[in-house]
């Protein structure tokens, strides 16, 4: 007579959901080993980004200064600070030639994001540069390629209520081709999402930061040649 073959002993239920924690803690493990790997090279490469963003919106710098708003003020700061961080850009003879803010809004498929130029003295954003998007190619990304989008940056009006409470005017993306106003931008064409997100975006930043740069501006202006403390 045959023997017949013994039925192989199933792991219980304890074993495997023990050996499911200790799999699930493993890789949470790794997860965190990777992060805090890749962290500090991932904020060393935005750091680079920001920088050459920099002095690219703001072509007449050869120096600058960071500073931090904390509480409506702007205090000295470096580019490693939390919170807020604007820069402050200056020629050879130390004289203050504008600021480069950050900028955010949402586009068509995520967030946008720019770092761009501005002119305290005369109220002009002079430019942007972007540090993220991941808009379609060919539509959304032709705001940093579109030669008639970009002409609405020469000089963008973005000056300040003499109150010091906001800007004098909205800023705004209007339909392609009817712009009227020197604080309006004109849309690119079949891209207006996009458009109207960089209209958003330079409105609410230029509302809340340039304001508080009209109070600080005589300290900015001097803080190349005696840096504030911090």
């Amino acid at each position: 007579m045959s023997q017949q073959a013994e039925t192989p002993k199933q792991p219980s239920s304890s074993s495997l959901i023990l050996t499911l924690a200790v799999v699930a803690m493993l890789s949470g493990l790794l997860v965190v080993l990777i992060y805090e790997f890749t962290k500090p090279i991932i904020a060393e490469n935005q750091r680079i980004a920001t920088e050459k963003a920099i002095f690219k919106v703001l072509p007449a710098a050869e120096s600058r200064l960071t500073f931090q708003l904390q509480d409506g003020k702007l205090i000295a700061a470096d580019d490693k600070s939390g919170g807020e961080l604007l820069y402050a850009g200056y020629d050879s003879n130390k004289q203050l030639v504008g600021l480069a803010l950050n900028a955010a809004a949402q586009g068509y498929q995520d967030t946008v994001k720019l770092l761009y130029g501005y002119t305290p003295e005369n109220g002009c954003i002079t430019g942007f540069d972007v540090l993220k998007s991941t808009e379609t190619p060919g539509f959304g990304t032709q705001i940093s390629s579109n030669a008639e989008f970009l002409a609405n940056f020469k000089c963008l009006e973005a000056k300040v209520k003499q109150t010091l409470d906001g800007l004098a005017n909205v800023i705004k993306t209007v339909r392609n081709g009817t712009k009227q106003h020197a604080w309006e931008i004109d849309a690119i064409s079949g891209s207006t999402i996009t458009s109207n997100a960089v209209g958003r975006m330079l409105n609410q930043s230029g509302q809340r930061l340039h304001p508080v740069i009209a109070k600080h501006l005589p300290m900015l202006q001097q803080a190349a040649e005696q840096p504030p403390t911090q």
